[in-house]
């Protein structure tokens, strides 16, 4: 696996690149060349996140600054708009397609348009292994953030060992379906019992804290004292958890992902959330857009199609040196 390097290179590289760049060329598939303006065709559906909402804002930023002609669609989770929207405007003509946490599995007929327009996609957090759709993803260490925040329950609850811990995911989501997965086979090896059999699936990012906060408050109205922990995929469910937790009175723990302001407040403050992991997000789109670039410059593609960097686990310890999630720009 290879690790990003930090910002200060993909900055450097990227100040080369605008000090000697030449415009994209006429079509698709290309790259580099001509004298038209390079254009860039953006999407994701989870604008509607804190970090997507971030992506969107970067991204137009980068274009800003990289002069790309940039067409940028907002799914709120809509693929039936979406996914139309982005074909229509790959047929209008764009030298690169750019991803942002897409589910590889939801844009079946972007990649087809895409590949049949010939130009690359690259993607952020769109799927947890290598695939041909992509030029290039680049997600988080899955894996990492699960040994991480186990690591952390287990320590606050002295074991994981018989305690019956509850798993939240949303299977739309690659990164958060996978997390969800290999949480719920580590607990179990680890001699923990699921709380309702498996893993308990939101339906909406979007309304992802009232469903969680349900689904704890439900289980713990049928259970009372029955809840150790809830392990959840991300940050906005695991404050429903945690919400429900404190109005039962239970003393189980909650752990989550995303490093958002609320969760890392809440680390700090009390002994219910105890652990979120931190996506170094930012150093991924630099890297990105540095390979977007030299494919401007150059038309060569990366070496490697996926790649999963690691994550920073957020406890007491460190929470105060974090920058949280939803406040990146």
């Amino acid at each position: 696996m290879r690790r990003i390097t930090g910002l200060g290179a993909s900055v450097a590289v990227l100040t080369l690149v605008l000090a000697g760049c030449s415009s994209g060329d006429d079509g698709g598939g290309g790259g580099g060349g001509g004298d038209d303006s390079f254009r860039v065709v953006a999407f994701t559906s989870g604008n509607q996140t804190p970090i997507g909402a971030w992506w969107v804002k970067a991204v137009e930023e980068k274009a800003d600054e990289l002069g790309w002609d940039l067409t940028m669609i907002q799914g709120d989770f809509d693929f039936q708009k979406m996914n139309p929207q982005v074909e229509s405007a790959i047929g209008q003509g764009t030298d690169v397609v750019l991803d942002g946490y897409t589910d590889v599995a939801s844009i079946g007929s972007i990649v087809t348009a895409a590949r049949d327009a010939e130009v690359p996609i690259f993607a952020m957090d769109s799927a947890t292994e290598a695939t041909d759709a992509f030029a290039l993803n680049i997600t988080t260490d899955q894996q990492g953030i699960v040994d991480g925040t186990l690591g952390a329950l287990e320590e606050s609850l002295g074991g994981l060992e018989g305690k019956n811990v509850m798993v939240i995911g949303h299977d739309p989501h690659p990164g958060i379906r996978m997390r969800a997965e290999l949480a719920m086979e580590s607990l179990e090896e680890a001699g923990a019992t699921i709380a309702g059999g498996g893993v308990q699936k939101v339906e909406s990012p979007a309304t992802g804290r009232t469903e969680a906060l349900s689904l704890v408050t439900d289980y713990l109205t049928a259970n009372p004292d029955g809840l150790d922990a809830v392990w959840v995929g991300w940050d906005d469910a695991a404050l429903g958890a945690s919400q429900a937790i404190a109005e039962a009175g239970s003393q189980a723990k909650v752990t989550g992902s995303d490093a958002t302001s609320e969760a890392i407040a809440q680390i700090q403050g009390g002994d219910t959330f105890v652990a979120t992991a931190n996506q170094p997000w930012p150093e991924v789109l630099d890297t990105v857009v540095e390979q977007v670039e030299t494919y401007r410059e150059t038309g060569e593609l990366p070496a490697e199609n996926y790649e999963a960097v690691d994550t920073t686990i957020v406890d007491d310890e460190n929470a105060s040196t974090i920058t949280p999630s939803d406040k990146l720009g």
